[in-house]
């Protein structure tokens, strides 16, 4: 059954085109733009997920986040906003988003982020698995044909991340963006030596291989 996704945004261009493109992407959808509207459609259709902008013209995003948590604590919240201070991320995060998107975003980014956060949420057991390859998010274990694979907390971070958009092709930044957060000092090829010490550890005793660099585009990790 296909997730159902609020877009709060009062902005109805920029909430068309977004609606557009999750439709594309197999998504049900449903829109508002005013703070008041968001309450009322959450209460009566429970949203998958909610889209969250913070700039609504009635009720402060914040708001309506601290509702969502307080009575739907299930339901993820990423939100969307121009707000992309560090202070501005940091407050949006502790007030319980699940992820934090600042405009102007690429299309790619959002759906991967989307995708990554329906798939933690519906995964009951925490289990993620690719081919021969499982990933134990509870016991933060990672399998190879029974084989555990030692990984550091970001090595981790960046597996997990790749096996949340299996198949999917993911850009440098959107990686970098995810795993290594919004810090400006870090430089965008810290992603190719962390996929580097990746595959040596998944791929390096194993005939098939899992992660893969598409040239020019970014990497993926498939079992095809």
């Amino acid at each position: 059954m296909a997730a159902k996704l609020l877009i709060v945004e009062d902005d109805l261009a920029l909430q068309k085109i977004i609606a557009d493109l999750l439709q594309g992407e197999g998504f049900l959808t449903e829109r508002v733009s005013t703070g008041a509207d968001a309450l009322r459609k959450i209460e009566t259709i429970s949203p998958d997920m909610v889209l969250l902008d913070l700039g609504l013209p009635d009720i402060q995003g914040e708001s309506i986040l601290k509702v969502v948590r307080e009575d739907y604590p299930e339901i993820p919240v990423i939100i969307l906003t121009a707000k992309s201070k560090p202070q501005e991320i940091a407050q949006g995060l502790n007030l319980g988003a699940d992820d934090y998107l600042a405009k102007p975003f690429a299309i790619e980014e959002l759906l991967a982020r989307i995708n990554a956060r329906l798939k933690k949420s519906s995964d009951q057991n925490e289990l993620l698995k690719l081919g021969d390859l499982s990933l134990d998010r509870t016991k933060m274990v990672a399998k190879r044909q029974n084989r555990e694979i030692i990984l550091t907390k970001t090595e981790f971070a960046l597996l997990e991340f790749l096996m949340e958009n299996a198949g999917r092709v993911l850009s440098r930044d959107v990686i970098l963006n995810h795993v290594w957060g919004y810090s400006t000092n870090v430089e965008s090829r810290v992603v190719d030596i962390y996929i580097g010490y990746l595959r040596k550890k998944i791929d390096g005793e194993n005939e098939q291989e899992l992660i893969k660099n598409k040239r020019g585009f970014g990497y993926l990790i498939d079992a095809d």
